[in-house]
């Protein structure tokens, strides 16, 4: 029989997922980690309907769910599908990309989150839970992998039991890689066909070979469980990332049409992974040698209360502090001239707060209501040596962008209150109602200075003066140009399910959920508009997303099988859509528009199969299909709509994606046993960003199937096993984001070759 799967989507305790009314997937975290998971990106393949990749140059997370998700690194732009850990709202998908280490569960909702879980969500929800201390346990559990591209790994986890009533938990991993890809770009001869400045005319060359795009991570997590009584529990935590790995590198990939082959770029040819290219320039500020270097402080409050039978309170409280340092050599090229590269840099601090009340009543009715309020500030600038514009003889002397760098700064601050109560009523044995309302008030103020070159800010500093790029967002002492707006949105979103049970092992739901993701500002204006308009600085204006769903979850087999079968429905007005935006003489911006009315429909399904007592199966299949009823976009500001993108294909929509997943588990001698494990899956193509040049110009994801293997040596009490790691094993190419810039250049991110490694575990208890 398979094992009854709990979990915690009413916030008001467990409940049996087969007889809870939403569509869901349960992950156990340490089923998860016996493949090669790298991070919280790899758990897609186990989901249906759950699509990640990166955005290219970013380490970033990139969901897509139901038709939306989020394409950019823009920072105040929210992600359709959000990420919790602990409870705690991750805010943004630069670091939502969590390590997967210690973790207790990945709870995924699919549809519009528009009640229960911290902020809004359009698209769905990725709820984590890390493991906590246990009291009357003393353990040591230690991890250690190594493998290709000079993989090197290490978790350890310790629980100390400090009497009866607290208990101390620390975990953490370290990791060191080389990375997968190889700086080999070429380039030249500089300067033919099309002229090119004196400085690098008719250079010719490669790059230096070196690995690219290795890691470089510290991250832990320290807990103090404190149960005053048997009713109430207190959790301390405090979070540490530590992260200096390489930066992303990128694959250059343009195409006949574009103008880097004709400057002397060509694209990459034969494997992707030996064809990408850095320029590697520490000077002007950018330390491209460093890496990208994220630095994370976390301190987190959770605690609940049983007031008695019927109710328990809880109380969520927290803070998490970010300084992301991120440069990028954005064309994968290499040679003389910095043709694109820049370092993004940001500060961040996010405050939350949540109080709720679950019921655990005797009668037929029971809820959950509660409040939530969050603070999102952000201080943002790039800067960018744009070395391409010496191309086009602007009047500057030879080298003047390759060798003084533009900067644009802006910053955010944003508040969000909620208040919410959700429920569910009896109406007979079979018959349930779920119903549910949230009201938010959301508001956010930003500031920003269009691009400049830095001596022109004002004081005309020199890069030693300035320090470091993040200095220049002191609106204070660099004050012109600096344009300011603030907006607030209120919006009450709510839910209804009818809930039947067939019979003890069929259970039926059909309901209806809205959605809202407030509106946002683009931290990319000003890179080709000065001055900054009133009518650009203004923000894009909710996404609301109504969803129509319905679904059986099915135990047959006498308890040794299930499936979940769901078909939604879903309605996206002011749908907040990304594209690259093209100007007079080759500039380009990256901007976020309400450009679209969306139509989507699917059908999802997933389940499990004991198929003996050794043999089990998972498997999730999805099929969607994703229209845009209208695409427009006014993107020069201007108050006329200058771009229709009617009738284009919804990025990040593949039609068909599914995976099977297989465990066989035997005994050998002495009481031993190994484990096998084998998964196939597969991703239909989809578009990955859009150019508004032509539909030519856009970029796809390509269709992929990999496939992942392990097999692990249990000892018999369980004390050790040794495990040995296989991804990607028919070494499949494909890339896990792409996007066109203009007709300058096409920038692609690919996901890692085959890899194997060997794995070692152990745990001691004393």
């Amino acid at each position: 029989m398979l094992e009854e799967v709990m979990v915690t989507a009413t916030r008001r305790g467990e409940s049996d997922i087969l007889s809870t009314p939403v569509s869901m997937t349960a992950l156990d975290g340490d089923d998860v980690l016996k493949y090669a998971i790298r991070d919280l990106n790899d758990i897609a393949v186990s989901v249906p309907g759950l699509s990640s990749g990166t955005v290219s140059a970013f380490k970033s997370a990139q969901f897509a769910m139901r038709g939306v998700s989020e394409t950019t690194i823009i920072l105040y732009k929210e992600s359709p599908v959000g990420v919790t850990l602990d409870d705690f709202v991750v805010p943004h998908i630069q670091t939502s990309n969590l390590e997967m280490f210690d973790i207790e569960s990945v709870e995924v909702l699919r549809g519009p989150q528009g009640t229960l879980f911290g902020k809004n969500t359009t698209g769905g929800v990725i709820n984590v839970r890390t493991k906590r201390p246990q009291i009357g346990e003393n353990s040591l559990d230690l991890r250690a992998q190594l493998g290709d591209f000079g993989t090197k790994k290490g978790n350890a986890a310790l629980n100390l039991s400090l009497g009866d009533n607290l208990a101390f938990r620390f975990s953490g991993m370290m990791l060191k890689s080389d990375g997968f890809y190889e700086n080999t770009a070429s380039y030249g001869p500089l300067g033919s066909p099309v002229p090119i400045d004196a400085t690098h005319m008719g250079k010719s060359g490669s790059g230096d070979g070196r690995d690219l795009g290795g890691d470089d991570v510290f991250t832990g997590r320290a807990k103090l469980l404190w149960k005053p009584n048997e009713n109430s529990n207190v959790l301390l935590q405090y979070e540490i990332v530590r992260d200096e790995g390489d930066t992303p590198p990128i694959v250059h990939e343009s195409e006949d049409g574009y103008l880097w082959p004709l400057w002397g770029y060509p694209a990459a040819s034969g494997d992707p992974h030996k064809s990408a290219g850095n320029t590697l320039r520490d000077d002007l500020l950018l330390k491209m040698t460093d890496g990208h270097r994220v630095d994370i402080d976390g301190f987190y409050l959770n605690s609940d209360w049983a007031l008695n039978d019927n109710y328990t309170l809880y109380f969520n409280l927290g803070t998490r502090e970010q300084e992301s340092r991120l440069p990028s050599s954005y064309t994968g090229t290499t040679g003389p001239q910095s043709l694109f590269d820049a370092t993004r840099d940001d500060d961040r601090e996010t405050s939350q707060a949540e109080i709720r009340i679950g019921s655990d009543l005797d009668g037929n009715f029971n809820f959950t209501a509660g409040a939530f309020y969050q603070e999102d500030d952000t201080e943002f600038c790039v800067l960018q040596v744009v070395g391409f514009l010496d191309n086009f003889f602007l009047g500057a002397p030879p080298d003047f962008f390759n060798t003084n760098p533009l900067i644009l700064c802006n910053s955010q601050e944003a508040e969000a209150m909620a208040f919410y109560v959700d429920g569910t009523w009896d109406v007979t044995d079979r018959f349930h109602l779920t119903g549910g309302f949230r009201y938010t008030d959301e508001e956010k103020s930003w500031a920003g200075r269009p691009r400049v070159n830095v001596f022109l800010l004002d004081g005309a500093p020199t890069l030693e003066q300035l320090g470091e790029p993040i200095n220049g967002a002191d609106f204070d002492q660099y004050p012109t140009g600096v344009v300011r707006n603030s907006k607030s949105w209120q919006e009450p979103t709510y839910r209804l399910i009818a809930g039947y049970d067939f019979s003890d092992d069929l259970f039926g739901f059909f309901g209806y959920s809205r959605g809202f993701k407030s509106g946002g500002y683009n931290d990319q204006l000003g890179t080709q508009l000065n001055p900054i308009t009133d009518l650009a600085a203004e923000p894009t204006d909710p996404e609301i997303a109504d969803s129509f769903e319905g679904g059986i979850k099915y135990s047959f087999a006498g308890g040794a099988a299930n499936i979940s079968l769901n078909a939604y429905y879903v309605e996206y007005t002011d749908a907040q859509r990304t594209f690259n935006v093209s100007f007079p003489g080759g500039g380009q911006e990256t901007l976020f528009f309400n450009a679209a009315e969306m139509t989507v429909t699917g059908v999802e399904a997933e389940g499990s199969w004991a198929a003996t007592d050794a043999l089990s199966f998972n498997y999730n299949v999805s099929w969607m299909d994703a229209e845009f009823d209208t695409f427009q976009a006014d993107t020069n500001f201007d108050g006329v709509i200058d771009v229709d993108l009617s009738g284009q294909p919804v990025t990040r929509a593949p039609e068909l994606m599914g995976s099977v997943d297989g465990t066989y588990v035997h005994a050998i001698g002495g009481g031993h046993r190994l484990e096998w494990k084998l998964r196939a899956s597969y991703e239909d193509e989809s578009v990955s960003a859009y150019s508004d040049v032509a539909p030519e110009y856009n970029t796809m994801l390509n269709e992929k199937t990999l496939v992942d293997a392990s097999v692990t040596f249990y000892d018999k009490d369980d004390r050790y096993f040794i495990r040995a790691l296989g991804s990607n094993l028919t070494d499949e190419d494909y890339r896990t984001g792409s996007l066109s810039v203009a007709t300058l250049w096409i920038m692609s991110a690919y996901g890692p070759p085959r890899y194997f490694g060997l794995e070692f575990g152990a745990k001691f208890d004393f």
